[in-house]
């Protein structure tokens, strides 16, 4: 863990008081839910999208548009915009428009592609949701405790445990460590859905 670079990387002056009982806290995730994987800096974006697609899970890499939970209604419409335009696309349909309304329509398709491809099957609310920066991802974060969703968060020394309800203490700007803590939960998540299985 220490070779991944999870221990805290912050200076003690900008470390959050109410972090100091998390230093070496342990927790599992896991059952047969739907969830929602949450990491748009540059660092973890990659990471954010591999992981949850090995995991089955739906995801946002790029940035969160704001009200994307909270606003749930707009974000179907947009969702299903998204869904139509795919079908449109598959079935050559695009090309058989008028050349400036195809590159309109292309370009609609792309930009919601870029942003919502990662919950494009996303039906519902999701069950958890599972932030990896708090500090970059607080938008997101506000709108879980909002609708009561519960939230899973990988925490820095300068983050707030108390937003989170399950916090893991790691270093946030570190590739390594961000990567160590999504295998984790990928396994877990895994493990759950497969015990899940089993047991239905």
């Amino acid at each position: 863990m220490m070779e991944a670079g999870i221990h805290f990387g912050h200076g003690t002056r900008k470390w959050n008081p109410r972090m100091a009982p998390y230093i070496s806290a342990r927790r599992n995730a896991s059952k047969g839910k739907q969830l929602l994987i949450v990491g748009t800096k540059n660092k973890a974006a990659d990471s954010v999208a591999r992981a949850a697609i090995r995991a089955r899970c739906h995801y946002v890499s790029k940035k969160w548009l704001g009200g994307m939970l909270t606003n749930w209604y707009t974000t179907e419409t947009r969702l299903h915009k998204l869904r139509d335009l795919r079908t449109e696309q598959k079935k050559g349909r695009l090309d058989r428009l008028p050349k400036r309304d195809a590159a309109m329509l292309k370009r609609q398709l792309s930009h919601l592609e870029t942003y919502l491809g990662g919950i494009k099957y996303m039906a519902g609310l999701p069950d958890i949701v599972i932030i990896v920066d708090q500090q970059e991802e607080y938008t997101a974060l506000r709108e879980c405790i909002t609708l009561g969703i519960p939230t899973i968060c990988l925490i820095d020394t300068n983050c707030d445990p108390d937003l989170a309800d399950i916090s893991i203490p790691a270093n946030d700007d570190a590739i390594a460590s961000i990567r160590l803590i999504l295998n984790k939960l990928v396994f877990a998540i895994c493990e759950g859905r497969s015990s899940y299985i089993r047991n239905s």
